[in-house]
């Protein structure tokens, strides 16, 4: 699908990834809803894309809200033939303390709510609004925290980015009977502002021993070759650190 002239609906595109993804679809001549809870800074994100020649709009959406997301979807519905992209970008949390089982159930489900439960209700919730457009795409913005079989600092966050690929995977078959496509991309430890901060708390040694941050740019690219690669169906894309991007074998058994 080519993005030029189409509406692209991005969660949590304020800041960091969400902001990088907003601004190359923009670049890319996508109007771009930009969701977030930050208002400030999502103003910031629409001033962005329109100083670089783009347009965007903002709206506030909590995406643990059931309403907010409802509204959300709403918004970029309203007026523009319906949104053709939903990036699920909005997630986090997985370094906030105590994690699970210290946590209390109030806190590691907001964890899930956050980084599951809100992308599936948006991608239920566009999906009608895509096939009556013609179709779409959801690209998914999991995590390598969500990979694997190893010990993890924060289980409720692992567990909600390894169900948000399962979830991408499954819906395969979305292609067929709505003309929506669903992908994914998971990529490592991404090079955000955040980021930038932990490494700076670092110790030398510990910097050394450090992966080296995913640049915000190599997670846009994923994003838009997810979206133009009309052949790729529950596809899950990998951004390990210091390595190209590659699809996973779906068709894999361990």
């Amino acid at each position: 699908m080519e993005l030029r002239g189409e509406v692209a609906l991005v969660t949590g595109a304020a800041t960091g990834t969400g902001r990088a993804v907003s601004l190359r679809l923009a670049a890319e001549g996508a109007f771009v809803v930009v969701a977030d809870i930050d208002d400030e800074a999502g103003q910031d994100t629409v001033r962005a894309i329109d100083a670089a020649g783009g347009s965007a709009s903002y709206v506030r959406a909590d995406i643990t809200d059931d309403g907010d997301v409802r509204n959300m979807v709403a918004f970029a519905d309203q007026g523009r033939c319906g949104p053709r992209l939903l990036v699920n970008n909005a997630g986090g949390g997985g370094h906030v303390e105590p994690h699970f089982p210290d946590a209390s159930p109030a806190q590691w489900g907001a964890t899930l709510d956050l980084n599951l439960r809100g992308a599936m209700l948006a991608t239920q919730l566009v999906l009608e609004p895509m096939r009556a457009a013609g179709g779409g795409v959801v690209v998914n913005i999991a995590s390598t925290a969500g990979l694997g079989l190893g010990d993890y600092q924060s289980p409720e966050y692992g567990a909600a980015k390894a169900g948000l690929i399962r979830f991408t995977s499954s819906l395969a078959h979305l292609r067929g009977r709505m003309n929506v496509r669903v992908n994914c991309a998971v990529p490592d430890w991404i090079a955000t502002e955040r980021a930038q901060d932990e490494l700076d708390r670092m110790t030398p040694p510990e910097r050394a021993a450090a992966p080296v941050p995913v640049p915000m740019g190599e997670v846009a690219d994923a994003v838009v070759e997810l979206v133009r690669d009309d052949s790729l169906a529950g596809a899950v894309m990998v951004l390990w650190s210091g390595e190209p991007r590659r699809l996973l074998d779906p068709g894999r058994r361990e």
